[in-house]
């Protein structure tokens, strides 16, 4: 896992709020999937800093997640 600070990759990342994020000021993530590995951010600093993990982590972490 790391933290990079946002740049042009070799993948054109699309970002997806979550679904659970509201307007009212929560918080709020967004996350980009690509090959290999999946990036986190901040929906209200979109200029901030990005996590990445692998693939495989990000399904470890929503399946520990999923289980409340």
């Amino acid at each position: 896992m790391n933290v990079e600070e946002p740049r042009q990759g070799a993948c054109e990342r699309a970002w997806f709020k979550s679904s659970y994020s509201t307007g009212s000021g929560g918080e709020c993530v967004e996350v980009a999937a690509c090959p290999g590995t999946v990036h986190v951010r901040d929906s209200k600093d979109t200029a901030g800093p990005v996590l990445s993990v692998t693939s495989g982590g990000w399904a470890a972490f929503v399946g520990y997640a999923a289980q409340g």
